[in-house]
């Protein structure tokens, strides 16, 4: 059975925003008491935060589809719907986001971390809080936005100051066991360490982490063996550390010509070339092995490589090697520059920014791209002739007619905004400043007993006959009554 995954594919979807509602306030002797329609909840987000308790993506490796919850719809009585909560997702420390075309999305490093993968959609709001001085009883409301929907890789780099490397059983889960507390498999055949393994090692006032990355081998850099799958887990150390079977029983192989084929393999693999080196020529504590260590010691130092002989059975040397690890960790984390302080930047709207864009296609269709026009769009219900003409006349006051006019757009023209398309039918397409109108209002709360001015009610007058002549059977009778 899988017990260590670091690398899973993740669909996640953030929810959905809740409708808004429509409704009417009633009671008696009151049938139309006002818009009273609630606010449709946020849908929840999904969120990665680093869990020191996390080692492993092998939850993800089984359950790869992940879903927040949707808001809830509004309802009468001006009751908003509840928001969905927020899916958190536990991620071990060193967990990299990318794309499913490789492009880094988040490094998350650091207990605590947290990143916002997929934003919940933004509840649609009730026909009560659509109500205006203009638009008095609004007969529709807003659609729930969609909450983001992606793919992803989660691919775990462990967060290690020192990573071990070498052939297998060459002895570096023993010494990690001897260096530190960690408890890794060991046994007499090559290849018993199969996932990574972390141990924390004190040296006087100095601590840092060890990582244990299983046996490479030649060719590990492009796919064979164990060491393709987990040379990532070594792109973070500050310190390498080559460990070396000087009591090995292959006559073919001898100290040098390993760390030559290691230092080959982190060579093909690449970004390793600036770590510092130490050799650990390991199992002195067998006489054959003690003798070729001193054999070798001589030309590994020629190299420029600082060289200790050590037995991690025995624990010879195995102090020199921990304080000498620690100074070259201490000397890596003085280098290192300090972490920038976190900065509030304020980036102001251009003057001329109309939050929008409107370009022309091959197909010649106009496309308007902008944060608000679109999040409109989604938001509409198209089957409802009060919406639609909301909107326009929320694209109007924008400027998106004015631009689209200025652009070439001629009334019938194809426009698409969002993921819909349809024929472009300007409310103003001549020089005068756009009026918004009260399009999406309820007539059934418009007050009968309101005074109006004479052109208003001559306009009514002329609107109510054509209505009438126009019906099945009607007679024109002159009607000369002003009480509406």
């Amino acid at each position: 059975m899988t017990s260590f995954v670091d690398r899973a594919v993740l669909h996640v979807k953030a929810g959905d925003g809740g409708h808004g509602c429509v409704s009417i306030h009633r009671e008696k002797f009151k049938p139309f008491g006002g818009p009273d329609g609630g606010d449709g909840g946020h849908g929840g987000s999904v969120t990665l935060i680093v869990d020191p308790g996390v080692h492993t993506l092998l939850d993800f490796h089984f359950h790869p589809h992940q879903k927040a919850r949707n808001g809830n719809g509004g309802a009468g009585n001006d009751r908003d719907g509840a928001n969905g909560e927020t899916l958190e997702l536990r991620v071990p420390d060193g967990t990299v986001v990318q794309s499913l075309d490789g492009e880094v999305i988040a490094d998350l490093v650091g207990v605590g971390t947290k990143f916002e993968l997929a934003r919940g959609g933004r509840g649609g709001r009730g026909n009560a809080s659509l109500a205006s001085t203009r638009r008095k009883a609004p007969g529709f409301a807003e659609l729930g936005e969609p909450g983001e929907q992606l793919d992803v890789v989660l691919e775990l780099k462990s967060v290690a100051d020192v990573g071990l490397v070498g052939f297998p059983s060459a002895g570096k889960s023993s010494l990690i066991a001897a260096m530190s507390a960690a408890r890794p498999k060991i046994a007499d055949y090559p290849f018993t360490t199969l996932v990574p393994n972390l141990g924390v090692v004190q040296a006087g006032e100095q601590t840092y982490t060890v990582a244990d990355v299983p046996g490479l081998i030649p060719g590990a850099a492009t796919g064979k063996g164990l060491g393709l799958e987990f040379l990532r887990h070594i792109e973070r150390t500050a310190v390498l550390v080559h460990v070396v079977d000087t009591a090995a029983l292959e006559t073919e192989r001898d100290p040098v010509s390993d760390i030559d084929a290691i230092e080959a393999e982190l060579t093909a693999y690449g970004g390793l070339e600036d770590r510092p080196r130490l050799v650990v020529l390991n199992k002195i504590d067998v006489p054959d092995g003690r003798d070729l260590a001193d054999i070798v010691r001589p030309e590994l130092e020629g190299r420029g490589f600082a060289v200790h002989a050590i037995s991690a059975v025995t624990h010879e040397g195995l102090r020199e090697l921990t304080f000498a690890v620690a100074e070259l960790v201490k000397q890596h984390r003085l280098a290192a520059p300090p972490p920038e302080r976190t900065r509030i930047v304020l980036r102001p709207v251009a003057v001329d920014d109309t939050g929008f864009t409107i370009d022309r296609d091959a197909e010649g269709v106009y496309v308007v791209q902008g944060g608000a026009p679109e999040r409109w769009v989604r938001q509409t219900n198209f089957d409802n002739d009060e919406a639609v003409g909301y909107l326009a006349d929320r694209l109007a006051r924008l400027g998106v007619e004015a631009a689209l006019k200025k652009a070439g757009a001629a009334p019938g023209d194809p426009v698409r905004i969002g993921v819909r398309e349809f024929d472009w039918q300007p409310n103003v397409f001549g020089e005068e400043e756009f009026v918004p109108g009260n399009r999406g209002t309820d007539y059934r709360v418009e007050d009968p007993n309101k005074r109006i001015g004479a052109a208003e009610r001559k306009a009514l007058r002329a609107a109510r006959r054509k209505r009438y002549e126009d019906s099945p059977g009607a007679t024109v009778v002159e009607d000369d009554d002003d009480d509406f």
